[in-house]
């Protein structure tokens, strides 16, 4: 994967990374679960460039920083109850 820096001085920032979960996303049918990393990946480097350009940053590639934040706590959660899922399998 295109690293942090790399992807976020493209045109636009993170395009690499969006690229990515459209390849993977062909590539596995699909199937969103399986293309987790390069969400994850394209949510990383789209929270990294509203830090450093702020809430007035436009990008085709990203989510608007509110739908973005709401993304991240969604994926959050849904990663906890999965995580507690797995636990009560393991009993």
């Amino acid at each position: 994967m295109l690293p942090l820096e790399k992807a976020l001085s493209s045109d636009p920032p993170c395009f690499p990374r969006a690229c990515a979960i459209q390849a993977c996303l062909q590539k596995n049918h699909y199937n969103e679960a399986r293309c987790s990393a390069q969400i994850d990946a394209l949510y990383d480097c789209c929270t990294e460039m509203y830090k450093r350009e702020g809430l007035a940053a436009k990008n085709i590639c990203c989510p608007k920083k509110n739908l973005l934040e709401l993304k991240l706590k969604q994926r959050a959660q849904a990663g906890s109850s999965e995580a507690q899922l797995q636990s009560t399998k393991m009993r």
